[in-house]
């Protein structure tokens, strides 16, 4: 198949888990012998915190204004068997409208569901959303399952939705060897999101306040400048992909938070917890619905709520936090691979 993508970005991993999740699916695709076009906008912020420069089979586009690749856009749709547009593309509505020009497959997938659902309900329109909602489309894509999929029928008319979970590639992600300038007792690798805050403060603030003598570390973009952290804990902007399987098992555990709006509507785990899973770390996470869909609670995740829970979970026996991480480990080679959601979106399509 020819599949044409209009998307946030591929090149960059600053600030976003869009590139990360495409680059594994993208990377299986090609694999399985598809060719994938990406459209990305250009713009500073990713221009300048590249990670990524291309794949086989893979052919990227980049654009300062939609009308440069208006032309180019509106052949390579015309040419596609399928062509999809992503939430937060910044020219998602005018990637929409061309669509029409193709004979292929069109496909929406929605990368933040719950965000979009919630910015709906408090009387917001996303900008990456058609006025008109999203019935235009032959298919609509969720990384979001449980209730969100109802909810786009309903709300966003959506004919046909269908969950298309996170992954992690296990080509970019395994054990490996700890390094020195990631070492840590537990590391937190996530962007800054407000809503998303309070847990952290909760589940990595407090309990490194309370173990002084232990080392935390904390990664991420766009953190405020007056983000108040005790001396124990170690802050990185940034952490270029290639090096997240050594962040990660340089990590005695890490820690998943979910978004509010995702913890709330459920089913959506995060491609950190799959990365992290096939680091063979032990992963420490908030709880959400249907967490037990992707990994067994007690047996592959250990799940915490509060300060206290964390410290408890910290001075766990090592061969006993072994046997959890082997066991997430096997779990998401089994089911949540790049490879394994690739050979399920190609069903999907084909089913439709």
């Amino acid at each position: 198949m020819k599949i044409v993508i209009f998307g946030l970005s591929i090149s960059s991993s600053w600030g976003n888990g869009h590139a990360t999740i495409w680059r594994g699916l993208i990377s299986a695709l090609t694999g399985m012998d598809h060719q994938v076009m990406f459209f990305e906008k250009d713009v500073d912020y990713y221009a300048g915190n590249r990670d990524f420069e291309k794949c086989n089979g893979l052919k990227l586009f980049f654009y300062e204004k939609w009308d440069q690749i208006r032309n180019e856009a509106k052949e390579c749709v015309r040419e596609a068997d399928v062509s999809i547009v992503t939430s937060y593309c910044p020219d998602a509505i005018n990637a929409c409208s061309m669509l029409n020009y193709g004979g292929g497959l069109k496909v929406f997938y929605d990368l933040d569901t719950p965000v979009t659902l919630s910015t709906i309900e408090s009387g917001k329109w996303p900008f990456y959303i058609p006025e008109n909602g999203l019935g235009q489309f032959d298919l609509v894509l969720s990384y979001t399952g449980g209730e969100a999929i109802k909810k786009i029928k309903e709300i966003l008319g959506a004919r046909l939705a269908v969950p298309l979970y996170g992954s992690a590639d296990p080509q970019l992600h395994f054990p490996t060897c700890r390094m020195d300038k990631y070492s840590s007792d537990l590391s937190y690798l996530g962007t800054y999101a407000e809503d998303r805050q309070g847990k952290l403060e909760e589940l990595f603030i407090k309990p490194a306040a309370i173990l002084k003598k232990r080392q935390f570390l904390l990664a991420g973009a766009q953190y405020p400048n007056n983000f108040k952290l005790s001396r124990n804990v170690t802050y990185l902007p940034h952490v270029a992909p290639p090096e997240h399987s050594c962040f990660y098992c340089s990590s005695s555990f890490t820690l998943n938070i979910t978004r509010a709006a995702m913890a709330v509507m459920g089913y959506c785990a995060s491609g950190r917890l799959f990365e992290a899973a096939l680091c063979e770390v032990p992963v420490l996470s908030d709880s959400w619905i249907g967490i037990e869909t992707f990994f067994n609670p007690g047996e592959e995740i250990i799940l915490v709520k509060t300060a206290k829970d964390v410290v408890n979970a910290l001075k766990m026996p090592l061969k006993e936090r072994q046997i959890i991480a082997k066991a997430a480990r096997r779990r998401v080679l089994r089911e949540h691979t790049a490879e394994k959601r690739a050979q399920e979106l190609i069903a999907i399509i084909k089913g439709v």
